[in-house]
């Protein structure tokens, strides 16, 4: 008998494999260095591993409660009193999911209902518009304009309408590395306190900022706390991005409605690793305040390497990306760039364009500078000799 596959109309018809898999996959076909997705080449901490290998032997195998381990949500608001002034709940308004992707998807869907729409800004990281089109909603591109790329805060009060339920941010931003200061924060509050919107705050590289500069979370703003889904992330912070451990901030009547959602996507996540985690915290706290220092020093490695090559770029201030323009260098949009460079160059990035709804005309491609030190002098005598 012959079979036949059930008809299928897709959710999602115009999503394909994500650019990070596809250009990995590339780097790996070519032998070429794999500057395009977000992972270091070097290893977390010793001591986090051994608490991990610790806690597993101790038979901490089984379900964690559904908001996360207690030790871990103690030392998450921990943290936030430290580095932000602000008291959060353990027990109320911190729970512990399975990466960061996880919690934005189910604060967008805790909240979003059919029709509602929801502010972003391009380019944007590409999870944020399938979770609310999943959810029913209208996603609603805004355009940063490069090389700044900041919000235009006047365009999104003109964007705010009657269907307007939320806005989500995201600083550090990935992919430009840019970063959003106090008068953001305050511009944002006034409109979510004008137009009783909800805000969904990306803050998984809050750690990862340079310069000298302090993160502007949310968190600090009271009033914009009230209302906000604060999302991060431990992948980012203790180089295991493997262990897809994040967790979500939020007051207790959103922090309900999230773990509604929660529970049915993943439920918990994963018990020794955030027993680990939360010994590690507790363990070394300098490790937080030695983190921007780390990687501002990688970013300008990579960055002296860059400076007698034809790209040109402002220096990253947060995330481990490095945002360059390619203009001086080739008239490839940026697909064929990224496929050019890693083919032939060896190489490989992350092309701009799959962060917009309307990709830009400019020639903007970026690399992950979360790499050992040979790592990226390799690359950039490669970069450099073209």
């Amino acid at each position: 008998m012959k079979r036949s596959s059930p008809a299928l109309l897709s959710k999602l018809p115009n999503v394909g494999t994500t650019i990070f898999t596809v250009m990995s996959q590339m780097a790996l076909d070519y032998n070429a260095i794999n500057l395009s997705q977000g992972y270091p080449d070097y290893d977390g901490p010793e001591l986090l591993k051994e608490r991990l290998k610790h806690h597993v032997e101790a038979g901490h195998n089984q379900y964690a409660p559904l908001a996360g381990v207690p030790a871990l949500r103690r030392e998450i608001a921990r943290k936030i009193e430290r580095y932000y002034g602000a008291g959060v709940d353990p027990d109320s308004e911190v729970t512990v999911t399975p990466g960061a992707t996880e919690a934005i998807y189910c604060a967008v869907h805790a909240v979003v209902h059919r029709d509602d729409e929801v502010i972003m800004f391009d380019p944007v990281y590409d999870t944020y518009d399938p979770a609310v089109r999943l959810a029913g909603g209208r996603p609603i591109h805004l355009t940063l304009e490069a090389p700044g790329y900041r919000i235009d805060w006047d365009m999104v009060e003109r964007t705010i309408n009657k269907r307007t339920r939320a806005i989500m941010v995201n600083s550090p931003h990935n992919p430009t590395g840019t970063i959003i200061d106090d008068a953001d924060v305050s511009a944002l509050a006034r409109l979510a306190e004008r137009y009783d919107l909800v805000i969904i705050s990306d803050e998984v590289y809050e750690h990862l900022i340079y310069d000298g500069r302090e993160h502007s979370s949310v968190l600090r703003d009271p009033c914009l706390a009230a209302r906000s889904f604060v999302i991060s992330s431990f992948g980012k912070t203790y180089h295991v991005t493997g262990w897809k451990t994040g967790y979500c901030v939020a007051p207790p009547a959103l922090t309900a409605e999230f773990r509604r959602i929660h529970q049915f996507v993943a439920f918990v996540a994963v018990t020794p690793l955030q027993y680990a985690i939360a010994d590690y915290m507790a363990a070394a706290p300098d490790h937080l305040d030695d983190l921007p220092r780390f990687y501002q020093r990688k970013r300008d490695l990579f960055n002296t390497g860059l400076a007698a090559s034809r790209f040109l770029f402002k220096p990253s201030a947060g995330t481990f990306f490095q945002l360059v323009d390619y203009s001086a260098v080739s008239e490839k949009d940026d697909m064929a760039m990224v496929e050019w460079l890693t083919q032939e160059v060896g190489v490989a990035a992350i092309p701009m364009s799959v962060f917009y709804q309307i990709p830009p005309t400019d020639r903007y491609i970026r690399f992950c500078f979360c790499k050992e030190d040979e790592t990226l002098i390799s690359a950039t005598r490669k970069l450099s000799a073209l």
